[in-house]
């Protein structure tokens, strides 16, 4: 039964079908889920597939393809302007985190070679699991999404020196790699020679891709055949890392060379599309063969060594990070944040165990132990997160005295609440026209930067009552409330209606939702946040297709005396969705016949 390929096929996809999106669903990611999947089916789970290491073998060109496309992204001028953070915060954390492991490995007597192989891979963190929470969770252009991104990306870089040093690490001074007979001349070189040999390929491999293969690319292309684009790109790739598994280079180093060489490359986005799904495919089957391989015999035994074994990982690595952090000027709790998303191992580090165990630089015991480690180390990420959004920082911030909200000396007639990309503009045009207004912003950080740039702000939370009769509230004639949060916006609406009827209030809505909720609470004005800038480019477009500037206005004007009248009329069985369907096709109709009619 094992051995029926179609069979295998399917347990493999019928089982991810159902657990990555499970996995997903409780926040955990689809890395997680595909390791859960190979655990149950492997062998020490359900026993539906039981050779993990045929699969690793066929998987691991998932890892070659992730490799290219980390390169193809690698453009100059990102990495550039990210200098600082890579190279200061990515290099230092690398450094930093294997020369802790390295020092305690050798503390504990280990031989020095695999102490320093297992340190590289230990000392990296997972790209695939951290980017999706930090997607997630909204979390990427933080100051610590933003950390975490930078260390990831000298991460991946890492990977390629790493692979080159681990071979340096073998007892005997000859190349040691499985390679066909009539390679065998590459296997007896000298370290010394290897290195030139190795050298002069990729500096060919470099000057061809560079000056040559938009000319190939240019030939392909012209034949319009998809297809044959694609080929061409696997073609490629598989090119290149089979060269250099001929000279006795890992893979991996040729995939990623290769995407580095067509970073700026007019044809780069078309062969990231074309890769992309084999890709995320055979990275998916590598992490569930990652699942199936993981020895549970190696828990039952060593336990409590196991145990230790993960949360001396984590805490090490989360120390390391958390100085780092304050050193480039993270908040304690930024700092916090930075170090529990990027404490644990990576996906990356099953590579380099496999690749130091095929050189004989480590055990295959050692492999198993510290991918069993790296992996549960993984599964604990997704817990660390929620135990400190949840639990350590509600509990800490506590202790923390807040910010004293910002005595406001001013009582004008318009009060301002919310001063982010929204309320921005509406402040600047009235400042320029020299109308007074009083700003209230919840960020302290957003107070401090438009007081940089001349303009007067307070800081303050407008749903506190307290707060809204300093701003004079009592007298004000006009309330306005760009606050993005949904809930905050309601919020402050509502207690205004309560307190100070007297005040005409107009309020910046989401969506359509939003805006129904503002109409129940009797809103003087509102306006959807994205409207009128959606209309703008819609009539650039009518521009764009040959629509004379006459007719563009006239069907502008339509539609938004149309889309406004509709969505007023809506509100009346806003909560009643087989109404609201039904209205919203009559609606659709009318549309087409008003437009036509302009």
């Amino acid at each position: 039964m094992q051995g029926n390929v179609l069979l295998n096929i399917f347990i493999f996809l019928a089982a991810a079908s159902i657990m990555v999106p499970l996995a997903s669903r409780f926040k955990l990611g689809s890395v997680l889920g595909y390791l859960i999947v190979g655990i149950l089916i492997g062998p020490f789970g359900l026993k539906l597939i039981g050779n993990a290491q045929q699969i690793m073998h066929f998987a691991e060109f998932g890892v070659i393809m992730m490799l290219f496309l980390i390169g193809l992204e690698l453009e100059p001028s990102m990495l550039w302007k990210l200098r600082k953070l890579i190279m200061g915060l990515g290099c230092l954390q690398v450094l930093l985190t294997t020369g802790a492991f390295i020092g305690l490995g050798l503390l504990m007597g280990y031989p020095w070679r695999p102490t320093i192989a297992v340190s590289m891979a230990l000392a990296l963190s997972s790209t695939a699991l951290v980017l999706q929470m930090l997607q997630e969770k909204n979390l990427l252009k933080t100051a610590e999404g933003e950390a975490s991104f930078a260390v990831l990306l000298f991460q991946d870089i890492a990977v390629i020196p790493i692979l080159i040093i681990i071979p340096l690490l073998q007892i005997d001074g000859s190349v040691q790699i499985s390679m066909h007979e009539g390679h065998s001349f590459i296997i007896n070189l000298p370290k010394w020679l290897h290195a030139v040999l190795v050298t002069g390929v990729i500096g060919t491999i470099i000057v061809i891709g560079h000056y040559f293969s938009r000319y190939l690319f240019f030939i392909i292309a012209k034949t319009n055949l998809r297809e044959v684009f694609t080929a061409f790109s696997l073609a490629l790739v598989v090119g290149t890392t089979l060269l250099m598994e001929f000279i006795g280079v890992s893979p991996a180093l040729g995939a990623f060379i290769a995407g580095v060489v067509l970073a700026n490359s007019q044809y780069k986005h078309a062969v990231e599309t074309d890769i992309q799904p084999f890709k995320g495919l055979l990275l998916g089957l590598f992490f569930i063969s990652v699942g199936m391989g993981m020895d549970f015999s190696l828990f039952q035994e060593h336990s409590w060594l196991v145990i230790g074994s993960v949360l001396l990982l984590i805490l090490i690595k989360a120390v390391v990070l958390i100085l780092l952090g304050r050193f480039f000027d993270l908040t304690n709790f930024q700092s916090i944040g930075f170090a529990f998303a990027l404490a644990q191992g990576s996906e990356f580090a099953f590579v380099l165990f496999q690749y130091a165990s095929n050189m004989r630089v480590i055990s295959d015991v050692v492999t198993g132990f510290f991918t069993l480690v790296v992996a549960l180390s993984m599964l604990t990420t997704p817990f660390l997160m929620v135990l400190y959004y949840r639990f350590i920082l509600p509990r800490f911030m506590s202790f923390i005295p807040e910010k004293e909200y910002d005595a406001i000396e001013e009582n004008n007639d318009i009060i301002l609440a919310g001063y982010g990309r929204f309320g921005q503009i509406i402040g600047r045009l009235l400042t320029g026209e020299h109308i007074k207004l009083t700003v209230l912003e919840n960020s302290a950080e957003q107070i401090e930067l438009i007081r940089k740039f001349g303009y007067i702000g307070y800081f303050g939370d407008a749903s506190r009552l307290d707060l809204l009769k300093n701003a004079g509230a009592g007298h004000a004639k006009l309330l306005i409330v760009t606050v993005g949060n949904v809930e905050a916006n309601l919020k402050i609406i509502q207690l205004a209606k309560q307190e100070f009827p007297h005040l005409k209030i107009f309020a910046r809505a989401r969506n359509r939702q939003h805006a129904y909720e503002l109409h129940k609470l009797g809103v003087d004005f509102f306006i959807r946040e994205v409207f009128d800038s959606s209309l703008t480019m819609t009539k650039e477009v009518l521009r764009f297709l040959g629509y004379p500037d006459k007719d563009i206005e006239k069907k502008a004007a339509a539609f938004r005396e149309h889309d406004h009248d509709t969505l007023l009329q809506s509100f009346e069985f806003f909560e009643k969705e087989r109404d609201l369907i039904n209205f919203s096709r009559q609606a659709k109709g009318e549309l087409e016949r008003i437009l036509r009619s302009n």
